[in-house]
């Protein structure tokens, strides 16, 4: 089978890619907000209403993407790691769509977002040495790659647990910097100086989509990657979605992602503080698309 189903389920959405290991390419793909991490923090498990999305979004993918004559590959990340319920949880979804997860530990996530980042910047004649950052739902990983060498290290900060963690939005930029103290800590053994800052995952791209004027429904990966995004502008679309009404954020950044984009951003901007950087780029490839590369390699394809 030369051609890859690769699923990422993450603490809030589900990605999936179809891909051609021939020629190198994905053939289409589909997102869905399916909020796996839903009753994590206050209950610890993945939960039956969290299940059932995840379910629907693979069936829905299912009818999009045609997984007939497919190699399935799936994984999964910090919700599944650290929920009580986990086997019980990948079982179900099992049973019912056939699609089994594997949990994969951070250091992988991090080994497979590289894959999916470093193949795009050389598709992109950016051959420098860099830093790539993922910001999920559960954690944050961030990834040195010097000299041909890779250092990562994953944090327990995600959109949807700093989320989950307060009660007003007001309190989000405070505890952000009390929880990337870790962060700071591991970046200090690096010089940043020289190092391109990569950025990837929902939230990156979603401001990169708005600089161009795309919303959720018309969002466009080619327009996005490589765009570059500096701190001031973080903070301008930050104030542009504040003042936006719910309905409105539900149209620029989709729904189930409208209050979780505003945690993305300043956990974003505390990055940017950390390396003191003032300007990013932004690649849409990520986990799934290092899942398919890494798959494909594995099969010799």
């Amino acid at each position: 089978m030369s051609i890859i189903i690769a699923i990422d389920l993450g603490s809030n959405s589900l990605g999936i890619l179809k891909y051609d290991c021939v020629k190198k390419e994905p053939i289409d793909s589909c997102s869905f907000v399916v909020r796996t991490a839903s009753s994590l923090v206050n209950r610890g498990i993945i939960d039956d209403g969290a299940i059932s999305r995840i379910v629907d979004a693979i069936n829905s993918a299912k009818d999009r993407l045609n997984f007939s004559n497919c190699r399935v590959k799936a994984v999964t990340t910090e919700a599944m790691r650290v929920a009580k319920n986990s086997k019980e949880a990948i079982a179900k979804i099992k049973d019912i769509t056939d699609v089994e997860f594997e949990i994969i530990s951070p250091k992988e996530e991090a080994e497979l977002t590289f894959l999916a980042v470093k193949n795009r910047l050389d598709i992109m004649g950016i051959n420098r040495d860099f830093i790539a950052l993922d910001i999920g739902g559960g954690s944050t990983e961030l990834t040195f790659y010097i000299d041909g060498k890779l250092s990562t290290k994953s944090f327990k900060i995600g959109i949807v647990t700093i989320v989950s963690e307060v009660k007003d939005v007001s309190q989000l930029e405070q505890i952000i910097e009390e929880k990337s103290a870790p962060i700071a800590n591991f970046v200090k053994g690096f010089n940043c100086d020289n190092l391109e800052f990569i950025a990837t995952a929902g939230t990156p791209t979603t401001v990169a989509a708005l600089k161009h004027n795309l919303n959720y429904k018309s969002y466009d990966a080619k327009v996005v990657n490589g765009t570059k995004l500096t701190i001031d502008e973080l903070n301008y679309y930050l104030d542009k979605l504040l003042n936006m009404s719910k309905s409105q954020r539900e149209v620029a950044v989709g729904v189930g992602r409208e209050d979780l984009i505003i945690a993305g951003i300043l956990i974003y901007k505390q990055i940017y503080k950390i390396l003191n950087k003032h300007i990013s780029i932004v690649v849409d490839d990520s986990l799934r698309e290092g899942v398919a590369i890494s798959e494909c390699k594995r099969l010799k394809i």
